[in-house]
């Protein structure tokens, strides 16, 4: 009954796709008995309006092996350096759709780094930064693709709540608890916190497959062959059941003579006694050794199925803790400089439940690199985003190290990792506009021509591609709508020869500092003025949006900061 009004409550089938996991704890909720769920924080409703801005790749710093290992190595994942959502930003045109898996360790928000706020409005803080990133990354999401979030109890459930709104509620699969430490913490004032979640949702559940988990050792070694039965390991199944079968009480006659009256007190036997006889004329009877036991039928290995489904509880014996990552890190770099690291296991975990060879994986808080490096050790295509300095003190030597073959850490050894492949480096262009000394915006003087043309290109929603037989042809957005980018002034005989060069049959964009004669005058050319056109389309010059707090202006204080509406 309990069951019932809650699943009523939540307007949500009790069909939900339990399958996909097998849940191995259960949370206690108390919720308020009404019918709307929203949650609310200060600033929910402001969105900042993100600069697209270009990538810019830095060969100096891209890593390449000097030859194939394999032949399917893989030679353009990215690196990129800078703040997390403008790259987010910057991806997505050329990756909306196309990403399998974003596995994110965002900061947890234990409020250490949140000296300078009053109680409580650093959450808002947070959910807003955090709600600015999902939002793009569900666009970066492939239909079926998922989203895998650690994080603690500080933001879980506001953070679940916010991941129900942006990607809807049916797309939530499971809240994973992972032990991330082997001991208790004596110094915990209350309870030693012995746990993260991962959160995992996906953009479609419809359309999402979930790889089974692969057996272990420990799983197959019940199966045996102690009849050197060419069909390989079995183990023996018992062939009584409680549950009532109207033809399972008859006695049967072992090999030996022995009569076995009938199934135990209470039971039945699961087969009927034609169905008895016809699996012992399979060899798929089980008499043991000298034909005398009771009967047991044969459970081959070759007809389990190969995968398991995976549990919402994993321990640090089977993916790792945090001391483990620790080490992992000590041993690359001889110091332990992140609080935080995750175990290359748990990478391997999940990305054997959510990716195949071959799959996109993005991580935009690489932090010190592992979603690469295991990937990349897993024949998988990344992109990681990181704005710290380690991107390039602790980042790029790990995976020049993945690279070379020469990190025999982490899951190397589990995968025969052996090298290979490589990386290109990234950074964010500078602001596009910037404002000159009389306060006016302007093209920023350290883009070039090329840059200007694919930064307007990616401003309005064309793609960059300059054709080499037409100069007007730089982008397009159909097959016969172009796009044109210059910083001249043009003329009116200039934009007559254009209009006769596109044709009846094109339409283009012109985009330059200046013309002369009336606009409209062309029916196949839009012509605007550039920084003009683009002015009111997003925030010019601002170029960190990191979960740094000292980079936020202080938000006022107002009554009811945050709260959970019900």
């Amino acid at each position: 009954m309990l069951r019932q009004r809650f699943n009523s409550f939540q307007g949500r089938s009790t069909k939900s796709p339990v399958n996909l996991f097998s849940v191995t704890h259960f949370s206690i909720l108390l919720v308020a008995n009404k019918q709307k769920l929203e949650l609310t924080w200060i600033g929910k409703e402001h969105r900042p309006q993100l600069e697209p801005r270009i990538l810019l790749e830095d060969p100096a710093k891209s890593y390449h092996g000097s030859h194939r290992v394999m032949d399917d190595d893989i030679f353009d994942n990215r690196l990129i350096f800078g703040d997390n959502l403008l790259a987010l930003k910057a991806l997505e045109a050329e990756f909306t759709g196309k990403v399998k898996c974003v596995f994110i360790d965002p900061p947890y928000n234990t409020g250490s780094a949140f000296t300078h706020y009053d109680d409580g409005l650093e959450h808002s803080i947070w959910l807003s930064m955090m709600r600015d990133r999902l939002e793009i990354i569900r666009k970066l999401l492939s239909e079926d693709g998922s989203l895998w979030i650690t994080v603690d109890d500080n933001e879980s459930h506001y953070l679940k709540v916010m991941c129900d709104e942006i990607f809807g509620r049916n797309n939530f699969i499971a809240s994973v608890i992972w032990r991330k430490n082997y001991s208790p913490k004596s110094s915990a004032r209350h309870f030693s916190v012995d746990h993260d979640y991962i959160l995992i949702i996906t953009k479609d559940v419809e359309k999402w497959i979930l790889n089974p988990m692969p057996r272990s050792e420990k799983q197959d070694k019940a199966y045996k062959n102690p009849d050197n039965d060419p069909r390989g390991n079995w183990k023996p199944g018992d062939l009584s059941a409680r549950n009532y079968y109207s033809e399972g009480t008859y006695p049967i006659v072992c090999p030996s003579g022995r009569v076995i009256d009938g199934p135990p007190t209470g039971n039945y036997w699961r087969v009927s006694k034609n169905k008895l006889f016809s699996l012992d004329k399979e060899q798929r009877i089980w008499w043991g050794k000298d034909g005398n036991n009771v009967p047991a039928i044969k459970r081959f290995l070759s007809d389990v199925k190969q995968g398991i489904v995976p549990q919402t509880y994993w321990d640090y014996s089977e993916v790792g803790h945090t001391q483990d990552a620790k080490k992992e890190i000590v041993a690359l770099f001889g110091n332990d400089v992140f609080g935080t690291p995750k175990p290359e296991n748990l990478m391997k975990r999940i990305l054997e439940l959510a990716t195949n060879p071959g799959d996109l994986v993005l991580d935009s808080f690489a932090g010190s690199g592992t979603t690469g490096a295991v990937a990349h050790k897993m024949g998988r295509r990344w992109i990681q985003i990181e704005l710290g300095e380690h991107c390039h003190t602790h980042i790029i030597p790990r995976l020049q190290k993945v690279i070379d073959g020469t990190d025999k850490g982490g899951i190397t050894e589990a995968v025969n990792w052996q090298g290979g492949g490589g990386f290109r480096y990234y950074h964010l262009a500078p602001s596009l506009l910037e404002r000159d000394k009389w306060g006016n915006w302007v093209i920023n003087p350290a883009y070039n021509a090329a840059m200007l043309t694919e930064a307007l290109c990616k401003l309005e929603g064309f793609t960059y591609a300059p054709s080499e037989t037409f100069y007007w042809q730089q982008g397009y957005s159909t097959e016969s709508d172009f796009i044109y980018v210059t910083t001249q002034t043009l003329k009116p005989e200039q934009l007559a020869q254009l209009s006769e060069e596109v044709g009846a049959d094109q339409t283009l964009l012109v985009l330059c500092s200046a013309f002369r004669g009336k606009g409209d005058r062309f029916p196949n050319l839009t012509i605007r003025k550039i920084p003009k056109q683009v002015l009111d389309k997003c925030e010019w010059g601002h170029d960190d949006y990191s979960l740094k707090v000292e980079n936020l202006p202080k938000a006022p204080v107002k009554p009811g900061q945050m709260e959970l509406k019900l």
